[in-house]
């Protein structure tokens, strides 16, 4: 039996963007996460996968939020998860980490990561920022997070360095 059981839920984002070809544009169209799983080795650990949206963060309504909100909170419920790790676009990510911050009292760690390079691009930092990020749903206390390039930031207080490309404390 795995040591670790750890739920992703995937929104879309960068991080999931593929190139269509008859648009020449990067969108989502679902979600690619199983196939960045497929290069990682967890061992001892079980992953279980809920593919909410497939969105870019920029267009995120509040309606969208209260589902991945609905989403952590029937999981956290539940019990049966060392942690959530929820994929998301950067652009609103902090959006969401604020309110999961205020609407959730965690019983584990949830992770908010994305990317900005999709997975499929060269010098993504799609599967760094994955693989940071189920890794710190077993070193992390509960309480709500961004896992992006080498660093966990709790929230409150997350914010966006679009200059930087990566996330930072306010």
């Amino acid at each position: 039996m795995p040591a670790r059981s750890i739920t992703i839920i995937t929104t879309g984002g960068t991080i999931e963007k593929t190139y269509d070809e008859a648009s020449g544009l990067l969108v989502n169209r679902g979600s690619i996460l199983r196939e960045m799983l497929g290069r990682l080795r967890l061992e001892d650990t079980s992953v279980s996968v809920i593919d909410l949206l497939s969105k870019d963060s920029l267009y995120m309504t509040d309606e969208d939020r209260k589902q991945i909100l609905d989403a952590a909170r029937e999981t956290l419920a539940a019990g049966s998860t060392s942690g959530i790790v929820i994929l998301h676009g950067t652009d609103t990510l902090c959006t969401t980490g604020e309110l999961l911050h205020a609407s959730l009292r965690p019983n584990a760690p949830v992770i908010l990561t994305g990317a900005m390079r999709p997975y499929e691009m060269t010098r993504s930092d799609a599967l760094q920022n994955l693989t940071e990020a189920l890794f710190a749903t077993g070193v992390l206390p509960p309480g709500v997070y961004c896992v992006a390039h080498g660093r966990a930031l709790k929230f409150p207080g997350v914010v966006k360095d679009k200059a930087r490309g990566t996330f930072t404390e306010a």
